[in-house]
């Protein structure tokens, strides 16, 4: 009696950890029983791994485990039941499940991280937060520009959540040497980092993850993608500075102090710092000619990483120290269940309740995506929902009318429209994108907390404005390259 007593005390002081378990035993009940009661013909399996892959997402969207300690359990999960059911063999099975893990996208993303890694020992973005503030010349709005300006850039090449994760410390410092809060400007840059990483294959996980499964390359990214997130970018900014009207009004302290301060004492190691930037101009070099080349993105990162290594002489468990491995290991989990939700059948399922839904008109099916993914990336981390869609769009590209209509283009339009919801739809809410929830992780460890409902204030509205302006901009693209 005491232990359920426990349960229910504790439950009743964790409001969302009640909700959470709330949601999941309503879906268990609607996934494992409805379909009999309605005569639908659907597998155990598909039921169980639907419902496994629901609980994965609704355990991320109320934070109630470590997001790489869900996905790796999920992915025993679904292990678990595909033997138990007999439709997984022993044998043999390890060769299956790495089969079920995008190693492209794992491998672009840890060279990448070495390579950031070596670069923020330098104290390079501790220089750009004082030299921006000295560009701006205390004027917080001009400051918000640069910043955000210099985030969203910085996105398009170095994947956002690598970005935030150097950029929002130096912010932070930077904001308590002038007294002031940093909650917009995190809040800020946030958004800015997900519009910026949209534009590249590189800038944002969704897009490496889109770009490895449809064999989509760097070019490809900035040309179709490019103009939609430069003119997105130009009405972000516009919200930002009506959203943040009232901070924005407020006034530097020991402006002069600031003014006066040497940028250049904070870097650590020019040296390092040449060598850093050298390589990853020519990274970035060899993923606009990687089609050219046949070189997968990956191979390209990793061996820039390596190369790094040798030439700084670094020690390699130093600078593997930095790396984010539970962003890894989330991946890696997230695509064994996701794997196992192909193989049962579930993304056959919902892509042909999509076809449905629009009847197979291929330009409705385009703006469904767009806004689909929008929405729902606001509340489910948008990795996991793209790792999700991912083989639903290759299903719905598969479809005759569909199939027919965009023939003429090299790459489905389809494609970019997951893009541009999945990037954009992460900045609705706090836990909508990998960015948002690192960036709101840092602050509240320097004692900055930033609410649910603080963030959702400005992210929300935010969204949905700049959605509009890039679904417009994207439409008359792919109408245009008809």
């Amino acid at each position: 009696m005491r232990a359920y007593y426990l349960t229910y005390q504790f439950l009743l002081k964790n409001t969302k950890y009640t909700i959470g378990i709330c949601v999941i035993l309503l879906f268990s009940f609607i996934l494992l029983l409805v379909p009999d009661l309605l005569g639908l013909q659907i597998s155990l399996q598909l039921r169980l791994v639907a419902l496994v892959l629901l609980c994965v997402y609704i355990v991320l969207s109320f934070e109630m485990v470590h997001r790489t300690t869900i996905a790796l359990f999920g992915a025993v999960v679904t292990i678990a039941i595909a033997i138990a059911l007999g439709n997984f063999q022993t044998s043999g099975g390890l060769e299956k499940i790495l089969g079920y893990i995008d190693f492209n996208t794992i491998g672009l993303l840890l060279g990448m991280m070495v390579i950031v890694a070596i670069m923020s020992n330098t104290g390079v973005f501790q220089f750009v937060g004082i030299k921006a503030i000295k560009a701006s010349k205390g004027n917080l709005w001009k400051l918000m520009i640069i910043l955000c300006i210099f985030t969203a850039t910085i996105s398009m090449f170095i994947d956002n959540v690598t970005t935030v994760l150097l950029m929002v410390p130096v912010t932070i410092s930077v904001f308590r040497s002038i007294k002031l809060s940093p909650i917009p400007f995190v809040i800020a840059m946030v958004l800015a980092s997900n519009v910026g990483g949209a534009a590249t294959l590189i800038g944002d996980p969704p897009n490496i993850m889109i770009g490895s499964a449809a064999g989509i390359d760097f070019n490809a990214f900035i040309i179709h993608m490019g103009p939609t997130v430069a003119i997105s970018f130009c009405v972000s900014l516009l919200l930002l500075k009506f959203l943040f009207r009232n901070e924005l009004k407020a006034r530097i302290n020991d402006r002069d102090g600031i003014m006066k301060e040497n940028e250049y004492a904070y870097l650590k190691d020019i040296n390092t710092l040449k060598k850093s930037f050298g390589v990853l101009i020519g990274v970035i070099v060899l993923f606009i000619f990687h089609g050219f080349l046949n070189l997968e993105p990956s191979i390209i990162a990793l061996g820039g990483a390596a190369f790094l290594l040798i030439i700084t002489r670094l020690p390699p468990e130093q600078v593997l120290h930095e790396v984010d491995w539970t962003t890894l290991l989330f991946f890696t989990g997230l695509f064994i269940i996701v794997g196992f939700a192909q193989q049962s059948g579930l993304i056959t399922l919902i892509s042909n309740l999509a076809i449905n839904v629009t009847n197979g008109d291929p330009w409705f099916t385009f703006l469904i995506i767009v806004w689909l993914s929008a929405f729902a990336s606001a509340f489910v981390d948008n990795i996991p929902f793209t790792a999700t869609m991912i083989p639903v769009i290759h299903e719905l590209n598969e479809n005759s009318i569909i199939a027919s209509t965009f023939d003429s283009f090299h790459i489905s339009p389809l494609w970019w429209a997951l893009s541009l919801g999945a990037n954009f739809g992460g900045n609705g809410t706090l836990i909508g994108s990998s960015a948002a929830i690192i960036a709101i992780g840092l602050a509240e460890k320097l004692h900055y907390g930033i609410s649910f409902n603080r963030f959702i204030k400005i992210g929300f509205p935010f969204m949905v404005l700049t959605l509009l302006a890039g679904t417009a901009v994207l439409l008359v693209d792919v109408l245009i390259r008809i």
